[in-house]
């Protein structure tokens, strides 16, 4: 079954079921200098394997960038 979730502001159609690393695979995302918040609040690293995504979930995947 296919959910819809927000990715940056535009919408995604994905497999019920998928977690965030799934989702950074699928988008051809690094995972090293990102954060990703899920409806507002920041998700560990530690738990983007665990943590399933829901229809209608917004994401944010942030880049780091470095400056000075």
């Amino acid at each position: 079954m296919m959910i819809t979730i927000s990715v940056n502001g535009k919408s995604l159609k994905i497999n019920s079921g998928f977690n965030i690393l799934q989702l950074l695979n699928q988008l051809n995302s690094p995972q090293d200098g990102i954060a990703v918040a899920v409806n507002n609040s920041i998700i560990l690293k530690e738990l983007w394997g665990t943590r399933l995504l829901a229809s209608d979930d917004k994401v944010l995947i942030i880049q780091a960038t470095q400056g000075g």
